[in-house]
Parts: C-alpha cells; sequence; structure tokens
C-alpha cells in the first residue's frame, strides 16, 4: 500500500482555467491548510490526488476523530463497470477509508440505496471489493426497514423523509459523488448524490425536483465532500450508454462547503452553476458560497 503521509504538497497550480478565487487573486500563497475552503487537484491516479488533496486541507484528522464512526456515502447505483462512469471510482472510495482508519475511526460503512439491483451494483462497481480491501464495512440500503423518518424544518418543497440510519448513527458523513451529466437535474454532484441516502426519492421527482435537492442538506450536510472528477461521463447521464461518453479529467475537488464544489464541479464540467437550479436553491437558502472568487482554493497539480 502507499504511504499515507502526502509530504510536501504541490504550490498552488494555475492552470484550473474557470476555477479562480482567493487562493489565485488575493493574499499570501501559500496559505496554512486551515484557511483554505477547498482543494482543487489534477492529475495523477484517484489516490495519489486524494492524499495530496486532503493533506493540503490538513488531513483527514481535522474531519475525523479517534473512536469516531464514519459513514461514507459513494455513487454505486448502477450495475455498471467503473470505466463507464456512473458509479464513484473505487480506488478512491478506497483511499479515503484508509485515511480515515489513519486518523482513528472506529468503524467505516459504506451503503448506497441503489437503482439497479443492490448486489450487482456493489460488485461490479468494484466498490465492494474496495471496501473490504480498506477493512470498511459494505452495508446494504435495499429496504425501507434501514430508513428512519425525518423533519426537514427549512425545506421549501422537501419537508420530510425517510433516510437510512447509518447517517443518523455515525458521528462523521463523508459524501463522495461522482460527476456526471443526469437526465433531470442537468449534472449529479454533491448535493444530488444524497438521494442515495433517503428511502423514497421518487417523491422527488415528483414535487419540484431541483428544490428538494437543495431542501435536504438544510436539515444534515456532510461533514466533507470529495467530488470524483477522474472519469467524467459528459453525455446520457445517469447511467449512460458507452465508454464513448467518457471523458478522462483526471481531477478531484475536496471542500466541507456543498455549494462551492458543486459550484467549482460544474465548472469543471464546462456549466454555468446558475443553470443548475439545485445549486442556485441552495446558495438561496444560505447552505454555501457559489461565488469561487470569495474562497482560498488551493490548486495542486500532481506531476
Amino acid at each position: 500500500m502507499k504511504t499515507l503521509a502526502a509530504g510536501a504538497v504541490a504550490g498552488t497550480y494555475r492552470s484550473w482555467g474557470p476555477l479562480y478565487g482567493k487562493g489565485l487573486l488575493y493574499g499570501k500563497i501559500p496559505l496554512s491548510a486551515d484557511e483554505y475552503d477547498m482543494a482543487a487537484v489534477l492529475g495523477g491516479e484517484p489516490d495519489v490526488m486524494f492524499d495530496r488533496g486532503i493533506e493540503a486541507l490538513g488531513g483527514m484528522s481535522r474531519y475525523v476523530k479517534k473512536g469516531q464512526t464514519v459513514i461514507v456515502k459513494p455513487n454505486i447505483g448502477w450495475d455498471v463497470i467503473p470505466e463507464k462512469a456512473a458509479n464513484t471510482n473505487p480506488h478512491l472510495v478506497k483511499r479515503i477509508i484508509e485515511h480515515c482508519y489513519a486518523a482513528g475511526a472506529k468503524k467505516v460503512y459504506v451503503f448506497d440505496h441503489t437503482c439497479d439491483k443492490w448486489e450487482k451494483c456493489y460488485k461490479n462497481s468494484e466498490i465492494e471489493r474496495a471496501v473490504k480491501e480498506a477493512n470498511g464495512v459494505m452495508a446494504p440500503g435495499n429496504a425501507e426497514s434501514y430508513y428512519q423518518k425525518v423533519e426537514v424544518k427549512e425545506g421549501k418543497s422537501l419537508k420530510e423523509t425517510k433516510v437510512h440510519e447509518l447517517i443518523l448513527q455515525s458521528d462523521v458523513f463523508i459524501n463522495v459523488p461522482v460527476l456526471k451529466s443526469h437526465d433531470s437535474s442537468k449534472l449529479t454532484i454533491s448535493m444530488k448524490n444524497l438521494m442515495g441516502i433517503v428511502w423514497d426519492r421518487q417523491w422527488w421527482h415528483r414535487n419540484n425536483l431541483n428544490q428538494c435537492i437543495a431542501d435536504f442538506p438544510t436539515w444534515r450536510k456532510p461533514d466533507l465532500n470529495i467530488v470524483d472528477a477522474y472519469r467524467v461521463m459528459m453525455a446520457h447521464g445517469p447511467k449512460g450508454v458507452s465508454v464513448d461518453d467518457v471523458k478522462n479529467m483526471k481531477s478531484l475537488l475536496i471542500s466541507d462547503d456543498i455549494v462551492a464544489v458543486d459550484t467549482a464541479a460544474a465548472k469543471l464540467f464546462g456549466k454555468d452553476p446558475g443553470e443548475i437550479r439545485y445549486i442556485r436553491y441552495a446558495a438561496e437558502l444560505g447552505l454555501g458560497e457559489s461565488d469561487l472568487t470569495k474562497l482560498n482554493i488551493n490548486r495542486i497539480k500532481v506531476a
């Protein structure tokens, strides 16, 4: 196994195109780790990119403390191979779990409420194997008995929903979406990935989907969002049709600000974040910062 000690982080990377922020335009460079709002990593393999990105933000111990229980929520919704980019990269998931244990986590759980048959999604995404290799626990999400009702008091359209019990029982919630196109919401990123922790997501589709996506994080925001943009499905999402729709971007975004990281991911994809309605609605609800020029973004290029 490669070492978890990333060592010295590469200097601020100045060729990220649309991802402008204070880390590039203002103030001292580099900043201390706790002054950065986001890490944007380019190049390298998923595990190495995560090593560099999380180190730039102060390490996983900034988010996970000794003895805590962690839930890691990738996108595992589809019964397809990793190369089709419908699910989160398994190598990234494995590395995140390893970092959680290195930070002192007591137990790390992984699950998704899948769209295709859950056993096949877990296996053929290769995430189940990755989780077991990292000593994580692969949990099911296929039965309503796993879900408990919660009130979404600040929601405009979504007032209540049933949430997987692991979200309620865990100390730390790490959200790991894959960036990809989506036929209903235009893009799947961090907020959209949260539909995989609820039971009746079809209600969301019938009742102002984008507002429901924005409403839900008013109940609980993830402690950390890690956007997998290593392979990106550019069309025909969310399941995809062919590897011909996949672009190798070899990128990764990490932030505890769910609005900021989705804004950055939309720009990385080539979309105007203002056209992604749930991002705009979430910003209006005060769930995070959508103006990247107000953020300190540590841009890192892996040699």
